[in-house]
């Protein structure tokens, strides 16, 4: 049956994507097997799954999450092994803005809802994972989402179709054979398929997701393991202090996120291995590529690794075979090995993909994560977005998209652009008078949660109006996507733009660098391009970027090259509200970009600009002039009394009216006598920088 008159799992259907997607529903028949149509789709209930569900439900529109497990969160049930989640639950930040605190807040997912925030559900600032799935369900539970448990989707195909607005439909099919019709197609599945390395002997390796997670079945035990991630050293961590030594192989060097920014390099939480080894306590840490290495059994079932290329040579049995320390009697994997454990990280599972969606393009990277854009759609299949963890192909290693206290921001974006693409809705917008310009974005660099994690991917962008009078302030768009910011938001950028985006310096971290080196820190406002820790950058262009100007940009840059850059000078306490380091230097940039002045003036400096100048400053045009604002107040006449900026013209009035005071307080008709009008000292209540 059609769209139109299919019965809908919960309310109904969306009528608004009904017009929108499906024009042609009425000019053929509907047919009768054809299985029920969602408008949107989401496939799981983790966490970016409920987040895109929460947008939709508030939006009013037609959609359903299919979840596999019968509870939300299913992830969190078993990982990681170790239940400790690496995600901060910052409960005390001092202040009480709600949006500043999501900083500090790598589990909340975004609702308006405040009994739905993580530090509710934990005290703890690393927490037990089976908190989040308390919180997960809760999320779901409260906010009334629709979700299909039980529902494990087991293949998903395309279905060509002219009515539809993208010329096919994405049908999916459950494990009973049940089919469901979706238009749009939200992936949330996350990343769930252990990885890998073939190579000689791999089969003896106990895999993460099954190892035993009771440190005493390792006790007095030569323990082997690959990989060096957080899930590896967590492994070490466990069972570190039972076991004769444990080495740790990779083919990479370990990477501290507290040297990387990076949040999926190692914590500091999991690493006490790397003091056992640098403190010559018998555990370590190899470089050397897995595929060069074989695994081989020896009798009394323990693990000896050799040469790949040694095994190659000959057929002999596993007690003759050519070890490296046959040749090089200081090999250090010389010991043999009673357990390894593989811990490898995880992969996007495609198994249910039909490769009409070309979702992987076969490449070593795409096997990871699927090919998306920079807008999260798939490149292979228009109407496919790719949510969460599994989206972190846009930002991999450079911010926070693959983990929750970033991703609920990217998820927002995606629903705002599907909000303009299918429903005519713009992106969300702010318009202010231009004098308001330097204001606005020192607030948002101040409390901003998005920009502040999704740094380099997310920026905010301000629109200019004809004339400079006036701006449009957009929130979180994805930066490289600004080329084609007009049709993605329904906004125009006829008339310049400055993009708001957070960044850390580019000489900051490094393979040879130290972050601790004594001058770090830049304290001069002349040196605020320098600034190595994360601070605000604001591009100006007069004209929106080209989609070839956003391609070919210059190496390690987020974005093309603008009109003018600004740096605000980084500080420590990561507040940018210094009115002499922070605002001045941010004001006279900006002030520059528009060749006008942006400053709060007194009304008689107003008076004295419209008398001299044929260009005022806006302030002055959008008050004085058009007779708005004038209104004193008893506060700032005094104040500017006592500055000596202005005369006491309250006090002059008043000594002439004794000095030539009647003896009555009336005039001779009888009437009271008119009081005389106040002084209009100020303009309004605004201060002077």
């Amino acid at each position: 049956m059609g769209l139109s008159a299919a019965a809908p799992l919960w309310g109904p259907p969306g009528l608004l994507l009904t017009i929108a997607l499906h024009p042609a529903l009425s000019l053929r028949p509907a047919k009768a097997s054809a299985p029920p149509h969602r408008d949107y789709c989401v496939l799981g209930a983790g966490p970016a799954g409920l987040q895109m569900a929460y947008f939709l439900q508030r939006a009013g529109r037609d959609y359903a999450v299919f979840e596999r497990a019968p509870e939300p969160g299913s992830f969190f049930t078993r990982y990681p092994r170790h239940r400790k989640l690496i995600s901060i639950n910052k409960r005390y930040t001092g202040k009480v803005n709600a949006e500043f605190n999501l900083r500090h807040d790598w589990n909340s997912l975004l609702s308006h809802d405040p009994r739905l925030l993580f530090r509710h559900y934990s005290r703890a600032y690393f927490p037990d994972a089976g908190d989040m799935v308390r919180y997960l369900r809760d999320f779901a539970d409260r906010l009334r989402l629709h979700v299909l448990y039980n529902t494990t989707i087991a293949h998903v195909t395309l279905d060509k179709d002219p009515r539809a607005w993208n010329g096919h439909y994405f049908i999916l099919t459950d494990q009973k054979g049940q089919a469901y019709r979706c238009s749009v197609l939200l992936v949330a599945t996350g990343l769930s398929v252990p990885n890998q390395v073939d190579f000689p002997g791999s089969e003896y390796a106990e895999g993460y997701e099954s190892v035993s997670v009771d440190p005493m079945d390792f006790v007095g035990q030569n323990v082997l393991i690959l990989g060096r991630g957080n899930s590896a050293f967590e492994t070490a961590e466990n069972i570190f202090d039972v076991t004769n030594f444990i080495h740790m192989l990779s083919r990479s060097r370990v990477r501290l996120s507290w040297a990387t920014h990076y949040v999926g390099d190692l914590r500091a939480i999991n690493n006490g291995l790397l003091d056992t080894y640098q403190l010559k306590s018998l555990d370590g840490l190899l470089e050397s590529d897995l595929t060069n290495l074989a695994l081989v059994k020896d009798r009394e079932g323990r693990f000896h690794v050799t040469l790949k290329y040694l095994l190659e040579e000959t057929n002999q049995t596993a007690d003759a075979i050519t070890l490296p320390q046959d040749d090089n009697d200081n090999f250090a994997m010389r010991d043999a090995y009673d357990r390894v454990i593989r811990c490898l990280g995880w992969n996007f599972d495609f198994s249910i993909f039909n490769k009409s969606l070309r979702l992987s393009s076969g490449g070593e990277f795409s096997k990871k994560y699927p090919l998306v854009k920079a807008s999260y759609e798939s490149k292979g299949s228009r109407g496919l977005f790719v949510l969460g963890t599994a989206s972190h192909s846009v930002d991999y290693r450079k911010s926070a998209g693959g983990f929750i206290h970033g991703f609920r921001y990217t998820v927002r974006a995606v629903h705002r652009l599907l909000e303009h693409r299918h429903h005519g809705v713009p992106w969300p917008s702010t318009e202010h008078p231009i004098t308001q310009l330097t204001s606005s974005i020192v607030r948002r660099v101040n409390e901003a949660s998005g920009l502040y994690q999704m740094f380099t991917v997310l920026a905010d962008v301000v629109l200019l109006k004809e004339g400079a009078t006036a701006f449009e302030y957009l929130e979180e768009f994805p930066m490289q996507m600004l080329a084609q910011l007009e049709t993605i938001t329904g906004r125009s950028a006829k008339h310049g733009l400055f993009v708001i985006n957070m960044e850390y310096g580019r000489n900051f971290s490094g393979p040879d660098k130290d972050v601790f080196f004594y001058d770090r820190s830049v304290g001069h406002i002349e040196d605020a391009w320098q600034s190595n820790f994360l601070h605000p950058v604001i591009y100006y262009y007069r004209h929106l970027p080209t989609e070839q100007e956003v391609r070919f940009r210059p190496a390690d840059w987020p974005l093309p090259r603008p009109t003018a850059i600004h740096h605000i000078v980084e500080d420590f306490l990561t507040d940018w509200t210094a009115p002499v380091g922070h605002i001045l230097p941010l004001r006279r940039f900006l002030e520059n970009c528009l060749d006008t002045d942006l400053r709060s003036f007194y009304a008689e400096s107003c008076f004295l600009f419209a008398l001299t100048r044929q260009k005022q400053p806006p302030f002055c045009q959008q008050g004085y002039l058009r007779m708005q604002g004038l209104v004193g107040n008893e506060r700032l006449r005094q104040h500017g009394v006592e500055s000596g900026l202005l005369r006491d013209y309250a006090a002059v009035g008043k000594h002439r009216k004794d000095s030539t005071r009647q003896p009555r307080d009336r005039e001779p008709t009888g009437r009271p006598r008119a009081p005389e009008p106040p002084a209009q000292a100020f303009n309004h209540d605004k201060e002077e920088l």
